[in-house]
């Protein structure tokens, strides 16, 4: 490793990639992959076969370019989003991380900043790095929330060109209230700051967990940012997508790549959309996973952030990295997102959340066993 990091200092690297190591989690063979937050139901059946037919219709036409505008796409998912949104107001692009990094793109760059609350999504920085916008860490709560207060204090006084804010949060699971978010909005009303929802595990809050969406009328400067790789199973196919004004769309236009969507991705993500009632059925039996972990770590005595996502984060651990190591010798991966005492955990099938308990518990057991 060091000499392959020596081999890519000899590269007239730009200054601000030095020294930084690209985003990813372990990808090891083992039998419960709950590291990723991918959703592990996969894509039914029929579902399957309309893809299937949906992508040989389309590879009959792969000799020319597809719709650069993505028209029925951006069609299907305004209707999904709902809120009296229409294809205007939509964009479309390789997983949520290329509409970000267009984003940053169009309103990042050299001399401009974006502001992020870590613990968070670790490729916000990333993202920053690559358009050579500086990033600025944010301060949190002891408890990891963002209040109101504090979020828009912060955005008033540092006057980012951007803000992330992560809803639900990840790594947390958990939740932003909206007053956070038209907090921000208006702190930065000075600095005209672009703020950025981040939604991508929103279809699995809770019932009644309003969205930013609501917030988008008059506020040509937010966005909302979902993905289509985790209720949708499609973490293969890597369709992301946004909400925001008309003006924001046609920003994005001066920065990506011609027909930067393929004409399988379109279909596929079509297909998907127009049989969505089998892939939220999904969603809610994921929910339940989840809810029973957070439910089985505290009868285990650990602590279990409130989620509103697909995955648990949770503490009380002494030695979390042992337990990273133990349940993966037990053929159980989990993600060590370096938080001292900290682990997170995607909820799974009921067959794979009760193999992360059962080995969960008996390494709790194991260690208590243990002399102090």
């Amino acid at each position: 490793m060091n000499d392959q990091l020596e081999r890519l200092n000899r590269l007239p690297l730009r200054t601000n990639l030095r020294g930084l190591s690209p985003y990813g989690a372990p990808q090891l063979d083992v039998p419960i992959l709950l590291n990723v937050n991918e959703n592990t139901h996969g894509v039914p059946a029929d579902v399957r076969a309309a893809i299937s037919a949906a992508v040989t219709e389309a590879a009959a036409g792969l000799n020319r370019y597809p719709d650069r505008e993505f028209s029925e796409l951006r069609d299907a998912l305004a209707e999904f989003l709902g809120h009296g949104l229409d294809a205007s107001n939509i964009w479309a692009a390789n997983g949520s991380n290329e509409v970000l990094q267009q984003i940053l793109q169009a309103f990042g760059g050299p001399g401009r900043t974006a502001l992020g609350f870590p613990p968070t999504y670790s490729m916000y920085p990333l993202l920053a790095s690559g358009t050579d916008t500086e990033y600025i860490a944010g301060q949190r709560e002891a408890d990891y929330g963002l209040s109101a207060e504090s979020a828009g204090r912060q955005v008033k006084e540092l006057q980012p060109n951007v803000v992330f804010l992560s809803s639900p949060n990840n790594p947390t699971g958990t939740g932003l209230g909206l007053d956070v978010v038209e907090a921000v909005y208006a702190a930065g009303e000075a600095s005209q700051t672009i703020v950025i929802v981040d939604e991508a595990y929103h279809e699995f809050a809770h019932d009644g967990t309003p969205s930013a969406l609501t917030l988008l009328p008059g506020r040509e400067r937010l966005i909302v940012t979902r993905t289509m790789s985790k209720a949708f199973a499609l973490a293969g196919a890597r369709l992301g997508y946004m909400a925001a004004a008309p003006e924001v769309t046609d920003a994005l236009r001066l920065v990506r790549l011609p027909y930067h969507l393929s004409a399988v991705t379109q279909a596929t993500a079509l297909a998907a959309l127009q049989h969505r009632e089998a892939l939220m059925a999904d969603v809610e039996d994921i929910k339940v996973q989840r809810d029973r972990i957070v439910s089985e770590l505290t009868r285990l005595g650990l602590s279990p952030a409130a989620s509103d996502s697909n995955f648990v984060f949770f503490g009380g651990l002494d030695r979390s990295h042992d337990v990273w190591q133990q349940l993966l010798d037990a053929g159980v991966l989990i993600r060590d997102v370096g938080i001292p005492g900290h682990l997170r955990v995607t909820a799974g099938t009921e067959t794979e959340t009760t193999a992360f308990l059962t080995a969960l518990e008996a390494i709790l057991a194991g260690q208590a066993k243990l002399p102090a």
